[in-house]
């Protein structure tokens, strides 16, 4: 048998952008790996993490969210090890050891740990009934909660939270949101964007408040309260903490792999051993980390070519990603800029009757940025002409009216 029929992949983790990478792997012409080994710390298969808000929603079940069925792992080749976890990396052996004490040799070894909710430092963390909502094991969890109990707080007023958040709603509890932003979706929203938000999801029986931290939450066992830090206490049963991520490093920063918020890669994903990739929510290229699954995506696409042709020229770029989202069947899109600037100009367009909203953010005559609510279907337009520094001088009045507005302009 050849040396290269021997090589080995092994992949730490199993996610969304693990499983795309393999799916990326096997359709490449050239194939260099006899073996693809996968050490997945949950213990589920690959699955549309995208998915569980409609899950705790209720309006999903587990198997719609399976991203491959058994067979395929089979007739490929690949070998998935459910709920094992990778625990040490020997890079001079070239060899992995698992929670469950098993050693895999690997040619070449792919780090997708993903992250986890992010601490906020708060006394009583540690309490049960204080959770994150990242993956199917906090999913089923908050859905047992809901169960047995009504009240609820959720930490943070981004995507993650306000998801967290509607769906536990929609299973008869009675949710309080806090942000500490000025308002809710921050990132991705304006304030008149954020606003409208927060009016709807309120209709809708949340209770929302912006601008507002906890400072430490009570219990003796169980969390029985949020203090916040105008020294008001809200009763609850369970505390969802929502406010941002950390990338997990822990397994290549024992295994003295270059890291500083992430794991340190180079446009091919390479770490600071030529062996070793990383890709995902655990990697950082330059100053920056990835959150969302769609530069994960690019990243596998990627890191394919990059594992199957040693002479590759394929290379990570990070490009600006537009947000669409739809929280309680609310769309939403922004792109580029968000807030206005000294050197930019506003065209808003608002729709109080259907509660629909536009603001087009524009410098030297091209568009910077857009935020839409309510009705988005012109926001890839948008974003092309962000991409594309387009002149909109010839339609710059129609602009608001999206595209067909403009082409006829």
């Amino acid at each position: 048998m050849s040396a290269q029929a021997e090589q080995t992949l092994v992949i730490c983790g199993h996610g969304m952008v693990a499983q795309r990478l393999l799916e990326k792997l096997v359709v490449q012409p050239q194939r260099p790996f006899e073996r693809i080994v996968v050490f997945n710390g949950e213990a589920s298969p690959a699955y549309n993490r995208i998915q569980l808000s409609a899950l705790l929603a209720g309006d999903a079940n587990e198997d719609s969210l399976q991203l491959q069925q058994p067979d395929w792992y089979r007739h490929n080749n690949i070998t998935v090890n459910q709920g094992d976890p990778v625990t040490a990396i020997n890079r001079e052996d070239r060899t992995v050891t698992t929670a469950s004490g098993q050693t895999q040799r690997y040619t070449s070894l792919v780090l997708a740990t993903g992250s986890r909710s992010a601490s906020l430092g708060l006394e009583g963390e540690s309490l049960e009934g204080v959770m994150g909502f990242r993956d199917l094991k906090d999913t089923r969890q908050l859905i047992q909660t809901s169960q047995r109990h009504r009240r609820a707080v959720v930490i943070g007023g981004g995507f993650l939270g306000l998801e967290a958040a509607e769906g536990l709603r929609s299973r008869g509890m009675a949710v309080t949101v806090l942000h500490r932003g000025s308002h809710l979706l921050n990132r991705q929203l304006d304030e008149t964007g954020g606003a409208l938000l927060e009016q709807a999801l309120t209709e809708r029986g949340l209770s929302i408040r912006t601008q507002t931290s906890p400072v430490a939450l009570i219990g003796r066992n169980l969390v029985r309260a949020v203090q916040l830090d105008d020294e008001t206490l809200i009763s609850t049963d369970l505390v969802v903490i929502a406010a941002g991520i950390t990338p997990n490093t822990e397994l290549a920063r024992e295994a003295g792999l270059d890291c500083e918020r992430a794991i340190r890669v180079n446009p091919q994903l390479q770490t600071s051993d030529p062996q070793i990739f990383a890709l995902g929510e655990c990697c950082q290229l330059e100053n920056q980390t990835f959150g969302l699954v769609e530069p994960g995506y690019q990243q596998a696409d990627v890191l394919a070519q990059v594992l199957c042709h040693s002479d590759s020229q394929a290379a990570f770029a990070p490009s600006t990603i537009p947000t669409r989202l739809k929280i309680s069947g609310i769309p939403i899109f922004s792109c580029g800029q968000t807030d206005a600037d000294a050197e930019t100009e506003s065209v808003i367009w608002q729709d109080y009757d259907t509660n629909r909203y536009c603001r087009l953010l524009i410098r030297d005559q091209r568009l910077t940025g857009a935020v839409l609510f309510g009705e988005t279907s012109d926001g890839p337009w948008y974003n092309e002409r962000i991409q594309q520094a387009d002149d909109i001088s010839p339609y710059r009045a129609h602009l608001a009216f999206g595209k067909h507005y403009c082409e006829a302009a």
